[in-house]
């Protein structure tokens, strides 16, 4: 009897687990460059808005408001406070609807996620995390200029 459990122990220690595995921690490389990466970010193609140039509209708008907005009679530090506060108040809600809308990518193989990213390159932006099979990766770009998945700890 200890011998078939020896022998069962051995048989399955060598055929190992036939789940699939987390992918090493190592390099993948999207695309020779980063070209096209969120380029439709902010222009409405992904859904997702330019919160830094809507602040500048706003804090510009505001500034050179007429009739500069009440009590205000002149534009002074108390306006560009108030212009400030005023435009960081929607920066701060652009950001959060940017959020609630990129979700994570999850693939469970490393082909799926370089397969998706390449031809989906203008609705992700760099330092966007990826988990593939469980193990967190981010978007970046290599030396080279290269597109690279990189984990996100080594």
């Amino acid at each position: 009897m200890s011998r078939f459990v020896l022998l069962l122990f051995a048989g399955v220690m060598s055929a190992g687990c036939a789940h699939s595995r987390s992918p090493s921690a190592q390099v993948y490389v999207v695309a020779e460059d980063a070209v096209g990466v969120g380029s439709s970010l902010g222009t409405g193609g992904s859904g997702f808005r330019d919160c830094d140039a809507e602040q500048n509209t706003c804090f510009s708008e505001c500034w050179n408001a007429e009739p500069l907005p009440y009590p205000h009679t002149k534009r002074d530090g108390w306006l560009h406070e108030h212009c400030t506060r005023k435009c960081r108040e929607l920066y701060i809600e652009c950001e959060r609807s940017n959020e609630k809308k990129s979700g994570e990518l999850k693939f469970s193989r490393a082909d799926e996620a370089v397969e998706w990213i390449k031809n989906h390159k203008a609705e992700v932006a760099l330092g966007t995390v990826v988990i593939i099979a469980g193990t967190a990766f981010f978007l970046t770009t290599g030396g080279s200029g290269a597109l690279i998945l990189a984990p996100l700890a080594l």
